[in-house]
C-alpha cells in the first residue's frame, strides 16, 4: 500500500465523506496535494467540507448506449456527482470530465438539472422517438439527499407516468418510498421496477464505505414498503467486495427475500480509472490489515490486474474466485426463489402514448 499521505485531506474536514483525498482527475495538467505551507496550516482542523450545488442546463436529458453489459439502451441521470459518497462508485471518474476530482469533489460538488422534466417531455414528443424501458439512476443515485428538497426525480416520474413510459429505477435510498403514490400507479400498469442496492448488513462498515446513503436496515425497509405497494422490487448485491463483504451475500439475499424482493442481481467490485487509487487509499486508512488480501482476490478475478474492462466480464469478473461467487449467488437465489438477472424487458412498452399538450391541443409532431 502507498504510505504517502501528503495529498490526503484532514480527517475532520472530510468527516462524513467517503474518499480520503481530492486527487486531480486524469485530464488535469496539475496535481493537487494537501500540505503544510510552513505556517502551521495543518495544525488546526479545517471546517467540514460543505456540499455545493450548480445548475446543469443540458439541452438533452436522455443518454443512449450500446453496451452489451447493460440491460437498457437509454437512461436519465438527474444529478452529476453523488453525496452518498460511496468510495467504490464506478461513476466517480465522470467528474474528471468537468475538471473536478473524482475524489471529494465528486461527493461535494454536485450539479442538478432543474429543467430535466420539461426537456424530457420535449424529447418524448418527438415523432422519431421509439419507446423502450428508461433506466433512472444508472450513473448517480436519483434519490441522493438533495432530491429530498429539489424533487427533480419525482417530477421526471410524473412525466413518465403521464406518457405511460416504462422505467427501471436503481437506488440505495429509502427516499424512493416518498414516490410510492406515482410508482404504485405505474406498477399497476406494468410500467416500473425498482432495484435497491444493499452492499452490506454491517452498519459500521456501511457508515465509512457509503457515509451518506441510507442504512442497510432502511434499504431493507424500503424493499418491504415497495413490495407492500405491489411495486416489483429487486435487490442488488452491488458491489460484492472480496474478503470484505462477499461473505454476506447469502445473508443479504435472505433478508431481501424475506422483505418481499422478487429478484436479485450482483456486480463484482469494479475499479476503473481513478477509482483504483481512491480505493487503495480508503483501504489503507480503514482496513490496512486486510488490504493486500482484498486486492489479491480482486486481481484474481480481473486477469491479474486491478481492473479488466472487457465486455461480458467487467460486471462479474472471471476465474475461480469469480466463478465461486457466481455459483453461490445462483444457489442462494434458487433456494430463496429469487429471479436472477435483469428483467427490464418485461415492462410494457406498448402503452406509450404522448398525452395532449397542456393547452388541450394535439401536437403537430
Amino acid at each position: 500500500m502507498d504510505d504517502d499521505t501528503t495529498h490526503r485531506m484532514h480527517p475532520v474536514g472530510r468527516r462524513g465523506r467517503g474518499a480520503v483525498s481530492n486527487q486531480s482527475g486524469r485530464y488535469e495538467g496539475h496535481a493537487r496535494e494537501w500540505c503544510d505551507d510552513g505556517w502551521g496550516s495543518l495544525d488546526q482542523a479545517p471546517p467540514s467540507l460543505a456540499t455545493s450545488l450548480t445548475k446543469d442546463t443540458s439541452r438533452k436529458v436522455i443518454s443512449f448506449n450500446e453496451s452489451p453489459d447493460l440491460g437498457f439502451d437509454r437512461s436519465i441521470n438527474p444529478y452529476r456527482g453523488c453525496e452518498h459518497g460511496c468510495i467504490y462508485c464506478f461513476a466517480r471518474p465522470t467528474h474528471a470530465w468537468l475538471g473536478l476530482s473524482p475524489g471529494l469533489d465528486f461527493e461535494s460538488k454536485l450539479s442538478f438539472k432543474p429543467d430535466a422534466p420539461a426537456v424530457l417531455e420535449r424529447e418524448l414528443r418527438r415523432a422519431s422517438y421509439k419507446c423502450r424501458v428508461m433506466a433512472l439512476g444508472t450513473n448517480t443515485d436519483p434519490y441522493q439527499p438533495v432530491e429530498r428538497r429539489l424533487s427533480v426525480t419525482r417530477e421526471l416520474l410524473r412525466v413518465l407516468d403521464r406518457f405511460n413510459h416504462p422505467v427501471s429505477i436503481v437506488t440505495k435510498s429509502n427516499l424512493v418510498c416518498r414516490d410510492i403514490d406515482i410508482l404504485g400507479a405505474m406498477a399497476a400498469r406494468g410500467l416500473v421496477k425498482v432495484s435497491l442496492s444493499v452492499t452490506t448488513l454491517d452498519r459500521k462498515l456501511a457508515r465509512i464505505m457509503e457515509p451518506r446513503a441510507a442504512t442497510p436496515e432502511r434499504r431493507l425497509g424500503a424493499i418491504a414498503a415497495l413490495a407492500k405497494a405491489n411495486i416489483p422490487t429487486v435487490v442488488m448485491v452491488a458491489p460484492v467486495i472480496p474478503a470484505l463483504t462477499d461473505m454476506e451475500m447469502e445473508a443479504i439475499l435472505g433478508r431481501a427475500a424475506a422483505s418481499g424482493a422478487l429478484g436479485a442481481a450482483y456486480i463484482l467490485l469494479r475499479l476503473p480509472l481513478e477509482i483504483k487509487a481512491l480505493w487503495r487509499e480508503w483501504l489503507g486508512e480503514h482496513y490496512p490489515d486486510r488490504a493486500e488480501r482484498i486486492m489479491r482476490h480482486v486481481r484474481e478475478a480481473r486477469g491479474g490486474k486491478d481492473y479488466d474492462g472487457k465486455f461480458h466480464q467487467r460486471m462479474v469478473g472471471a476465474g475461480p474466485y469469480a466463478d465461486l461467487i457466481a455459483q453461490r449467488f445462483a444457489l442462494a437465489c434458487n433456494r430463496l426463489r429469487l429471479r436472477r438477472g435483469r428483467e427490464e424487458g418485461k415492462l410494457d412498452c406498448s402503452q406509450f402514448c404522448p398525452p395532449l399538450e397542456r393547452d388541450g391541443q394535439l401536437s403537430l409532431l
